[in-house]
């Protein structure tokens, strides 16, 4: 059945029109407008001249847009992002890792080079770069990778003091999270990230048997059993705390209802996935037929967030979570994320790049602490990566909701995912129209996104 959902929703999710996209519901018809990321019901007569405009062409389609007065100046024009202010930092503390995962970007935590820790003089500097200019009232972000970021605990932990104490000078918030593979964690640890409200995100791939075969330690035994003892304290103690699992999808771990419901009842926050699309070896990548598998594993894990939100039972599925809260605000965007942008990452000796993944790949090169930020190639990146320069974005219905996909996995690999995406964001949007009709479910589950 969850194959035959995907198929259909691949199928009635594909562009053909740029402006517009078609949704019919229980409800009727709806016309989701790609320039603001507007949702709008639309009566029989209405929903028929949209669909006989888009056999029509474009210019159908925008004189019915036009007649109905929504074709004003753009909410998303030509004009790649300024280069704005650094808003946050996430630190490669680390370039070294106990794990020998079998797809990792990051090389098995080297990037490709010598595993070596970030001393704490060039940790100190980067926070000094993220707070140097930052407003009274500005909102910073520290994030901790690797690699293994624990490996390094004690920088980690003093970078963390620097950075409350340099942006409190300045009147400026900070806050902090980290990306780790679980196998350091220590109650110690979970009190630290406590008192100072870390997002703590935990890699893992799925029960024991999944988990094991894709994230073992480097010497080949399994890590299962150890994250979960280790991450086991952290999860009874977090309050200012968010502890959430985060699993790479391979197609070796696509039952994601299991790895859903495992995690979820263990107690993390939140539980996410994410297809792999480029790795350096290539392996793990998921291909076309493994990402329309993974789709219709998606809508039934969706299927089951929309039972449990009419149920009033919280199901932390954080990919459903995250697009019916980016559906309700309109989200549009260019790009489809901060990443060379307010975002920048910092190897372990000091060279900027326009995240974390680009680290010590001169694709991504933005920068040393050393010489500061090269807004000169800042500006050309942000010019190159704007979603109306990218094919096949500018034809595609969902290019504002998407802003295009990672920068990094589309450099190296392409875009082999955007029938997955339209198809999940389709289904997504169903959601939100039948959850939006039930007023007080769709409330709570706002409420909820809004401190989650």
């Amino acid at each position: 059945m969850s194959l035959a959902d995907a198929s259909h929703y691949m199928r009635i999710s594909s562009p053909r029109t740029p402006q517009v996209h078609l949704i019919e519901s229980a409800r009727g018809g709806h016309l989701f407008v790609a320039d603001g990321s507007r949702l709008f019901d639309a009566d029989a007569s209405l929903f028929a001249s949209y669909r006989s405009a888009i056999e029509g062409g474009s210019e159908a389609i925008e004189a019915l847009l036009r007649q109905a007065g929504l074709v004003e100046r753009p909410f998303i024009d030509d004009m790649p992002l300024a280069p704005p202010p650094l808003r946050a930092l996430s630190l490669a503390i680390a370039q070294k890792c106990n794990l020998g995962c079998t797809y990792c970007y990051a090389q098995q935590g080297e990037f490709g080079g010598i595993a070596r820790n970030m001393e704490l003089t060039e940790a100190h500097r980067a926070v000094d770069l993220l707070v140097a200019r930052a407003e009274p009232g500005a909102r910073l972000n520290l994030a901790f990778l690797g690699g293994e970021p624990l490996v390094n605990r004690k920088v980690l932990r003093a970078a963390t003091l620097h950075a409350l104490e340099q942006a409190g000078r300045r009147g400026a918030k900070i806050t902090f999270s980290i990306t780790t593979n679980g196998t350091l964690l220590t109650e110690d640890d979970g009190r630290f990230f406590e008192e100072h409200g870390f997002a703590v995100t935990v890699s893992v791939d799925g029960p024991r048997e999944v988990h094991d075969a894709q994230r073992p330690f480097k010497g080949g035994s399994g890590s299962f059993d150890t994250v979960m003892k280790r991450v086991a304290p952290l999860l009874k103690m977090q309050q200012r705390m968010q502890v959430s699992a985060r699993v790479t999808v391979t197609p070796h771990n696509i039952s994601l209802r299991r790895t859903l419901d495992t995690f979820v009842a263990a107690g993390f926050h939140s539980v996410g996935f994410s297809p792999m699309l480029s790795a350096p070896t290539a392996a793990g990548e998921m291909q076309s037929g493994d990402l329309e598998l993974m789709l219709g594993e998606m809508i039934d894990c969706g299927r089951e967030y929309e039972r449990a939100s009419r149920s009033r039972r919280r199901y932390p599925f954080a990919n459903m979570v995250n697009a019916m809260r980016e559906i309700h605000r309109g989200t549009h965007r260019p790009y489809p994320c901060g990443a060379g942008a307010g975002y920048l990452g910092v190897s372990a000796e000091g060279e900027l790049s326009a995240c974390h993944r680009f680290v010590g790949d001169k694709e991504g090169a933005m920068g040393s602490l050393d010489d500061g930020v090269d807004t000169s190639r800042q500006a050309d990146w942000l010019a190159a990566r704007h979603v109306h320069r990218q094919e096949p974005c500018r034809s595609c219905w969902a290019r504002y909701l998407c802003g295009g996909g990672c920068h990094h996995e589309v450099i190296r690999r392409g875009r082999p995912a955007c029938d997955y995406i339209r198809g999940w964001l389709h289904y997504c949007l169903e959601a939100y129209l039948r959850l939006s009709s039930e007023p007080e479910t769709m409330g709570r589950d706002l409420a909820g996104m809004a401190h989650g």
